[in-house]
């Protein structure tokens, strides 16, 4: 194992831990979990994502709100209808890779 040496360490800024803090919080509540697994597998409308995970629209789009600043989810509008899918294939794969941990036990 290689000695690493404190002048070779490069500490993570402030603000990069910080969204890395807002990301694991926003991959702890399974309600958001729920939702990013569903827009991963297909672009969703509030209704369409309420309907099949059976929630509340109020608790869905407060849920997107908390997705859409952390730049997680992406949102595009047809007509009145806006259109959610996933906006960051780097946190989709570690979702994927860590469902994936947690069935193979």
């Amino acid at each position: 194992m290689k000695n690493l040496k404190k002048e070779d360490y490069q500490p993570l800024d402030e603000e990069t831990l910080f969204v890395v803090s807002q990301t694991f919080k926003a991959l702890s509540d399974p309600t958001r979990i729920r939702i990013l697994h569903l827009l991963f597998e297909k672009e969703c409308s509030v209704t369409e994502i309420s309907n099949c995970l059976e929630l509340k629209q109020s608790n869905v789009s407060h849920q997107l709100r908390f997705l859409k600043q952390l730049r997680l989810v992406k949102y595009r509008r047809e007509g009145k209808t806006i259109y959610y899918s996933h906006d960051d294939e780097h946190v989709i794969n570690t979702l994927q890779q860590t469902i994936h941990h947690a069935k193979h036990h």
